[in-house]
């Protein structure tokens, strides 16, 4: 559970309130998904709660790696979001982009973040560095610096990313894996606490060399006031927008598109369930795979892509869904746990996932979800059509639960005792909100 000793734990109602906390994350508002929306949600509670929170980020890229309008890829950008002083710095990325590119991003953001991130660890002076992972090069300048003044320094991982880029082929080559695996654990072991989101994910950084005592895992969060179940499925005006009456079965997934998700999978489900013109899938979002995808696959009648919805249509677009699916590339499970699992809970949609025996994704959702074999588009396709048909089981009412523990009101004040290491009372707590 939570051990910390005293020397750890900062007052935050001495006089030098309020406690200022620094952020360095390369995504963040005004993006809508991903990374981006947790990191949000944690600096906006944090300043309700009184904290001073700054926060240093790249300009807006994410999905699809490309900067939008009216922010410039190459020129820094200073504004006020929420009441947060955001400053956006240079990232190189390039449309659609994988390979090389996923290690020039993350340096480009580093490199010009630098600069900022030195200047406002001296003038700001934070109590608290909080770093999220991805991406952990940037962390480089503030986590030194935080030892010279002081501050305690918190990283969050959210994605293994060294880990996965190997797995799924963004990178390559054992000189580069054996350099990355020299100063990825020389890196983590500067910081006074590690947060993540699975079990699974903290039993991989303790074998990477970092002091168990140090990692926690704590879940992602979803709000269960803005995504929650609706009570006429009928009248929904996504339905009514795309022709989808009573007798349509609506196979939804909805979130980033790219290598991680394996939606090929999905969409040779999609083709094994052609000629059933009852059963429609929609992808929404964006992402790198997403072009190559609508090419590979444009004879498919039963499938519509659509961009990313407006925020204030998420809970209808959630509840869209006859069935949420969500599939994962093997080789990168137990090193990201996608939270839009979170979101398909709240929706209380039936669910099916694609996940092997032994994984967290399995383990988490054993006996709520229609489960298949990662890869397995033939045996996806069976548990569609049997969510449909009434013989494949799933449990809503479980899922309900489930999510209700991860409910943002539960969530987030745990977060914040773990972020300034107040926590050597919660270890009642942690049971009830999927905390360990």
């Amino acid at each position: 559970m939570f051990t910390l000793s005293t020397s750890e734990k900062i007052d935050i109602s001495s006089t030098r309130a309020p406690v200022r906390v620094l952020i360095q994350a390369i995504n963040y508002l005004p993006e809508p998904i991903g990374c981006a929306k947790y990191t949000s949600e944690l600096a906006e509670f944090l300043t309700r709660q009184g904290y001073d929170v700054e926060v240093v980020t790249a300009v807006p890229h994410y999905p699809g790696w490309h900067v939008r309008p009216p922010f410039r890829a190459w020129k820094y950008a200073t504004e006020t979001i929420n009441s947060l002083r955001v400053i956006h710095c240079p990232i190189m990325v390039k449309r659609n982009s994988g390979g090389i590119w996923r290690l020039i991003a993350p340096l480009s953001f580093a490199l010009s973040a630098a600069p900022i991130l030195l200047w406002r660890m001296l003038r700001f002076r934070p109590d608290v560095l909080f770093c999220v992972e991805p991406t952990l090069l940037a962390a480089v300048v503030p986590v030194l610096v935080a030892k010279l003044i002081g501050a305690r320094a918190v990283l969050h991982v959210q994605d293994l990313e060294v880990d996965a880029a190997f797995r799924v082929g963004h990178l390559n080559g054992d000189w580069l894996k054996k350099l990355c695996g020299m100063v990825e654990p020389f890196l983590l072991n500067r910081f006074d606490e590690i947060v993540t989101i699975s079990g699974k994910m903290r039993a991989a950084l303790s074998q990477k060399g970092i002091v168990s005592g140090k990692i926690q895992m704590i879940r992602n969060w979803v709000d269960v006031r803005a995504i929650k179940p609706t009570r006429h499925q009928g009248q929904n005006a996504y339905r009514e927008e795309f022709g989808a009456d009573e007798n349509t079965f609506v196979v939804l997934y909805a979130g980033h598109i790219g290598a991680k998700q394996a939606l090929h999978v999905l969409l040779d489900a999609a083709r094994m369930l052609q000629d059933d013109d009852k059963v429609q899938f929609f992808i929404v979002g964006e992402g790198p795979c997403k072009a190559s995808l609508q090419a590979a696959y444009a004879e498919l009648r039963n499938v519509r892509y659509l961009p990313l919805q407006p925020v204030d249509r998420l809970n209808e677009l959630m509840n869209f869904a006859d069935l949420h699916v969500l599939t994962q590339d093997s080789a990168a499970a137990d090193l990201v746990l996608p939270s839009k699992i979170n979101g398909m809970l709240a929706s209380g949609r039936p669910i099916a996932v694609t996940a092997d025996a032994g994984t967290e994704l399995h383990d988490l959702l054993g006996g709520i979800a229609a489960i298949s074999p990662s890869g397995d588009a033939g045996a996806l396709a069976r548990a569609i059509s049997g969510v449909r048909d009434g013989v494949v089981a799933t449990d809503v009412a479980r899922g309900l639960a489930l999510v209700q523990q991860m409910n943002a009101d539960r969530i987030l004040p745990v977060f914040e005792k773990a972020l300034f290491g107040d926590l050597a009372e919660e270890g009642r707590v942690a049971d009830q909100v999927g905390v360990e």
